[in-house]
């Protein structure tokens, strides 16, 4: 079984809104998608989250390791490529290879979709796969910073695909080590984005540990950006533009 949020309303789609773009929501089980496509999709969308949610079953069945471990796991090419992906992400960001699942859903149903449609965002736990060819911004939720829903990213269409991951160890029931109320990751992957916000995440206990979260951020190799919020305070590092909400 795989470990993840449990099934609960996610207010903050709420908040997720597209002018062209029509929305719908596929959970199975743990997995709760919320989908941006040109045309409803739940069908596809549905039949893709089975599809990866058996590989991923089956793997952690035969490879207990994968669910259990918070470093990375060495190469497996007898793995699923996803699954391949997953253990690079986390090889990259420094920890475990569940720390990529929920960006791995996003990212793994958003390819499959885009045979069906030429733009598409899927949003899984707060982590972010985007295909978009207007620009689009992206609001931060962070918990009960004085920040929180006052800031968004814009992401350039030309800059899609991409993953958006924010962790928190404030917010929702995902593990962290530290106590950041936002780390955000932009990436080319969702899959690195997201491991790269649970390592980041790991870091930043205070609002001194900015400085040192960036710096993680930046040295993770294909990270383009980090934003992270923590009380009152925030840092921003790479290829972030923040606009005000």
């Amino acid at each position: 079984m795989i470990s993840s949020i449990a099934h609960q309303h996610r207010f903050y789609r709420d908040r997720i809104t597209a002018r062209v773009l029509v929305s719908f929501t596929v959970a199975v089980q743990e997995t709760d998608l919320f989908i941006l496509a040109e045309t409803p999709l739940p069908g596809q969308a549905r039949a893709s989250i089975l599809n990866y949610r058996y590989q991923l079953e089956e793997y952690i069945r035969v490879h207990p390791a994968f669910l259990e471990s918070f470093s990375p796991l060495p190469p497996d090419p007898l793995a699923p490529p996803f699954i391949k992906e997953m253990l690079h992400a986390a090889d990259a960001a420094g920890v475990g290879p569940m720390a990529a699942v929920a960006g791995a859903f996003a990212e793994m149903v958003g390819r499959d979709l885009l045979q069906f449609s030429g733009e598409i965002v899927v949003e899984n736990g707060g982590d972010l796969y985007l295909k978009v060819v207007r620009d689009i911004t992206i609001g931060i939720y962070a918990g009960d910073s004085p920040l929180s829903n006052r800031l968004a990213l814009r992401i350039p269409a030309d800059a899609t695909p991409a993953g958006v991951c924010t962790s928190s160890g404030t917010v929702g029931h995902s593990i962290s080590l530290g106590r950041a109320d936002a780390v955000t990751i932009i990436a080319a992957s969702a899959f690195l984005a997201d491991a790269a916000a649970t390592a980041v995440g790991n870091c930043v206990s205070s609002p001194d540990d900015i400085q040192r979260g960036l710096e993680r951020a930046r040295a993770i190799d294909g990270v383009r950006g980090a934003v992270i919020i923590i009380n009152d305070q925030l840092g921003a590092w790479g290829a972030v533009e923040l606009v005000s909400v």
